[in-house]
């Protein structure tokens, strides 16, 4: 039989080195040693090689129990892999910190022998997974490490991790902003307080008999099961109730580190628990593996992102679904008045698309014109969205986290997939006829508007310009796609803001702090303060993500050339507008190359203003809904068909027998509001 060596000893030659005598040493070299030359061989020939060899295998056995004698080992049970700071970006620091920087530890600890000895826990862990369990429970037997989970020292550090966990999380759960995400807990007895007890007296049986045994017969551990379960459900409840209070990073932060520390105390429970003779040993192995997956991911930095930003996205996605919903067409009416409303939009770009180059003759620095530039885009998407006129590439970031509502969180069917697909023909073609109203007025506005210009100063200002301004829209001389791309990713945070705003309003109770206000209520009174309430309620959310919007579209060239980057953004409507001004620059006297490219541009920085945007809050809301990636692609195969049997519904409303769920879908989403608590 061939052995797989890559750059290490065999394990044989090993064995003889370090283990032919009786081993008294501390020094972790030799295992360090013997751990990769068993990985690069087979198991089953270690195993044969110890039973063959006696005076070996005692020798190692003595040498592992004395490496591992009286080092105790709770901070890797109440430690590692669980969060140790009360916000993400403390933790993010600090686990980047000791991922590439390792924190200094104790050289006589469990937690040290384990990063000194595996270099790749994970690697470690998943080489004795793999391995033929028969053959793993024989190497404890030979090693006498079997019966490990028996020993006193490791029943008493056992039972002091139980403790420091059940404290800790009793702690974090008392905090009172976590209390009030469970506000139905808080007249009854707390499940943290009566499992710390229950843990308390267990402890005290044991203190007073060392050679105490548990078992799942013992009343104080049935006690702990049923508090640990509603310790669970304690937190389970937390969560649910963020989508009807808001949640601040915070308490996400302390329910995360709760429910880490429920299931840490629950794996501690499993391994003390001894029924039969066999127990010992797979308890004993269940440790083994335990503290080496908790080591393998004290510090991964993915899984902390994981954790902490599922469920903050699903709150945000719930709160941008609401305006969302808004921006779903799902008869002929609602298509007609999504074009009216989107002509009233593409009326106001045209006119922001001749003011900003009356802007660009202002002398003074890229600053100076990043301010103005801003102060025009913001200025414009804000009376947009209170004139209730439409954006058409605002609806996207919107819309993607009302159509996940169709997704179930890991149970989807067939028929979710249907419905999504259904839901998605609609948002197309909603962005479709959006496209058309900004497009058709955006540009006559703008040629209306610079002519008018051009008569009452008698200069062509555009005239300057218009080279550039065509130039911009030829993707073969300019970066216009890459440009629409910019702009869609501003697309998306925008709709990331306004879902954030939303949830901080919920959380920290904005509206009801403003109709309460003793000021307003005492100057205003009672009835306006309320007004300022139900305003603040239905439009902060769109006023601010549309202010930074743009902000981010109005800084980004100027910003750019300051750094000497090639950055800008292109979005359709604008593109619309700077078209008209370009024709009108060079008097209408444009090649038929330049009038062309110019004209399929301007739909291409649309499909790109959409793509990206709506790309990034599908991922997005497919996250908040935990879609998995096989999902996805059957989410896209859907689509894909549904796209080949009808693709007429995806630009113009013609009528299906799945309308009316997607209308129930929209209705349920704007009827879905916060309560108090």
């Amino acid at each position: 039989m061939e052995f797989k060596f890559r750059n290490t000893e065999d394990f044989r030659s090993v064995c003889v080195k370090y283990f032919s005598f009786r081993n008294e040493t501390d020094s972790t070299e030799p295992i360090r040693k013997l751990l990769p030359a068993i990985r690069n061989a087979y198991f089953s020939e270690f195993l044969d090689f110890l039973k063959e060899n006696p005076e070996i295998t005692e020798n190692l056995s003595q040498y592992i129990h004395q490496l591992f004698k009286g080092k105790p080992f709770n901070l890797s049970l109440t430690e590692a892999n669980i969060l140790s700071e009360n916000a993400f970006y403390p933790e993010l620091k600090k686990r980047l910190l000791d991922k590439f920087l390792p924190a200094i530890e104790n050289e006589q600890t469990v937690w040290y022998l384990v990063d000194t000895i595996s270099v790749r826990p994970k690697k470690d862990l998943e080489f004795f997974h793999n391995q033929d369990q028969d053959q793993l429970d024989e190497l404890f037997r030979l090693l006498r490490i079997d019966r490990f989970i028996g020993e006193k020292f490791v029943k008493k550090e056992l039972y002091f991790s139980l403790n420091i966990l059940a404290w800790r999380a009793l702690g974090n759960a008392l905090d009172v902003e976590v209390v009030n995400m469970a506000p139905n807990y808080r007249n009854l007895d707390n499940p943290f307080v009566a499992m710390q007890n229950e843990i308390d007296s267990l402890t005290k049986d044991f203190q007073k008999n060392p050679d105490f045994v548990l078992s799942s017969k013992d009343p104080h551990y049935k006690q702990i099961r049923i508090y640990l379960t509603q310790c669970f459900t304690f937190v389970g409840e937390a969560f649910k109730n963020s989508s009807k209070y808001g949640i601040s990073g915070k308490i996400n932060q302390f329910l995360l580190k709760i429910r880490q520390q429920l299931a840490r105390i629950n794996d501690i429970l499993a391994v003390l628990v001894i029924d039969k003779e066999e127990d010992a040993l797979q308890n004993s192995k269940q440790l083994f593996f335990n503290i080496l997956e908790y080591k393998s991911h004290k510090n991964n930095v993915a899984e902390l992102f994981s954790d902490s930003t599922t469920l903050i996205s699903h709150l945000i996605t719930n709160h941008t679904a609401e305006t969302g919903s808004h921006y779903i067409t799902s008869t002929r009416r609602d298509y007609l008045k999504m074009f009216l409303r989107a002509s009233g939009g593409g009326v106001i770009v045209g006119a922001l698309c001749v003011l900003k180059l009356l802007y660009s003759y202002i002398p003074g620095s890229d600053f100076s014109h990043a301010f103005l530039y801003a102060l025009n885009y913001a200025m414009g998407f804000i009376m947009i969205y209170l004139m209730n006129y439409t954006l058409a590439t605002k609806q996207p970031a919107m819309t993607a986290a009302t159509m996940a509502k169709v997704l179930s969180e890991g149970k989807n069917t067939r028929k979710n997939y249907v419905d999504f697909a259904h839901l998605v023909s609609k948002v197309f073609q909603s962005q479709f006829i959006a496209f058309m109203g900004n497009v058709l007025l955006a540009f006559p506005v703008a040629l209306a508007i610079i002519y008018g210009v051009d008569v009452i100063f008698k200069e062509n200002f555009a005239f300057d310009k218009s080279a550039k301004l065509l130039t911009d829209l030829d993707p073969f001389q300019s970066k216009a796609i890459f440009h629409a791309s910019i702009a869609g990713f501003f697309l998306f945070l925008s709709g990331i803001i306004s879902g954030n705003i939303g949830n901080s309003s919920v959380f920290y109770r904005i509206p009801e702090r403003i109709a309460k206000n003793p000021s307003l209520n005492y100057f205003f009174g009672a009835r306006i303060s309320k007004n300022i309430s139900d305003y603040y309620s239905k439009n902060w959310a769109g006023i601010v993500s549309n202010f930074w919007f743009g902000i981010f579209l109005g800084v980004t060239g100027p910003v750019g050339l300051f750094l000497g980057l090639d950055l800008d953004i292109r979005h359709i409507t604008f593109a619309s507008g700077n078209f008209a001004l370009g024709l009108y620059g060079k008097e209408f006297s444009v090649s038929h190359y330049a009038f062309w490219i110019s004209f399929i541009t301007v739909f291409l920085i649309g499909f790109f203003n959409f793509a990206v945007s709506f790309g990034l809050s599908m991922i997005l809301a497919f996250r908040s809904r935990q879609v998995k990636f096989g999902d996805m692609k059957e989410i896209y195969r859907e689509i894909l068909r549904y796209f080949m049997k009808n693709p007429l519904r995806f630009f113009i409303p013609l009528r299906s027998e799945l309308d009316k769920s997607a209308k129930e879908l929209v209705e349920k989403t704007v009827a879905t509001k916060p309560k108090d608590h």
